[in-house]
């Protein structure tokens, strides 16, 4: 399988068992991800079927550290005058100055990270012009917008293209045999649902995900329906991660400025515009931050902040 069109402009680069993507504007090329190393071939490949090479892409934008997504970064880079761009938590480990902290695996994960992960080698350390945060706008698209989502990493990134209602999540979100879910290999998986909860509420029609098939339309309502799944899951979890979920969600404001999704529980709860007491094990009184809006379900509230 080649490069697919999967709209106008917007581009999937197959490269063995994993991808990348790729947007064409009429004056720029932006490359997303690179692919495992040895890769540069399929990716030269791959642009030569739409007409161009290698010396046209002006930008490589790395969602993450992972050495299946920045393997091929530093052969990229040194393509013409190539910006190469990550986010500013996972941009050590992407140079090779600090190694990166390993997943916290599921009993599961583990077996299948050793499946699929077989003969994965390390990325070579590649240099990175631009450090980018969350809110932050590259030139292309229309204007891309870096949309932080720790919990696979430290510093994974989704890229939204609000005039063209395209997500491009990272590992954030992942694409199995039809189903759309939470990606897995996560740093903390607490903090990767809150990441997920976030992209899920932009306004999008195509969702291309760092792993599986991409949605091209009604992307939006299949990730808010994974949303809302996984915070009911999350109350069958037991009290030891339930206690996690309430330090973490209480405090997401202060701790993770650039989340927008916390999560609140308790049997049964009582508000204010502001404040909140949950019930049950908890007695702590919340004060939510500026903007914040809420929404009621049964047995929790679901805050969300722009």
């Amino acid at each position: 399988m080649g490069i697919t069109e999967l709209r106008p402009h917007l581009y999937r680069l197959v490269l063995g068992r994993y991808q990348a993507y790729l947007w064409h504007d009429h004056d720029s090329v932006t490359l997303v991800d690179s692919g495992e190393a040895g890769s540069v071939p399929a990716i030269v490949a791959q642009l030569r079927q739409i007409g161009l090479v290698p010396g046209d892409v002006d930008r490589l934008v790395l969602t993450h550290f992972h050495d299946d997504h920045t393997g091929s970064a530093a052969e990229v880079s040194s393509w013409g005058e190539v910006q190469v761009i990550a986010h500013a938590a996972d941009v050590p480990v992407i140079r090779g100055e600090v190694a990166g902290p390993p997943p916290n695996f599921t009993p599961f994960e583990r077996e299948l990270h050793a499946r699929v992960a077989a003969g994965l080698a390390c990325a070579p350390p590649a240099r990175v012009d631009r450090e980018v945060r969350d809110g932050d706008v590259l030139d292309f698209a229309g204007g891309a917008h870096v949309v932080s989502t720790p919990g696979h990493t430290d510093g994974s990134i989704a890229l939204y293209l609000p005039g063209h209602k395209v997500l491009i999540t990272g590992d954030i979100a992942a694409e199995y045999e039809g189903e759309v879910m939470l990606g897995v290999f996560n740093l903390d998986r607490a903090a990767a649902i809150a990441s997920f909860c976030r992209i899920a509420d932009l306004d999008v029609d195509t969702a291309c995900f760092g792993h599986g098939e991409p949605l091209t339309e009604n992307a939006a309502s299949r990730l808010r329906q994974v949303a809302a799944a996984l915070i009911d899951h999350r109350i069958a979890l037991g009290p030891p991660l339930a206690d996690r979920w309430w330090r973490l969600r209480g405090s997401v404001r202060q701790r993770f400025p650039e989340q927008g999704c916390g999560v609140l529980e308790g049997g049964s709860a009582a508000a204010t515009s502001a404040s909140l007491v949950p019930s049950g094990r908890r007695s702590h009184r919340w004060t939510p931050p500026p903007g914040l809006r809420w929404s009621c379900q049964p047995g929790r509230w679901v805050a969300r902040w722009r």
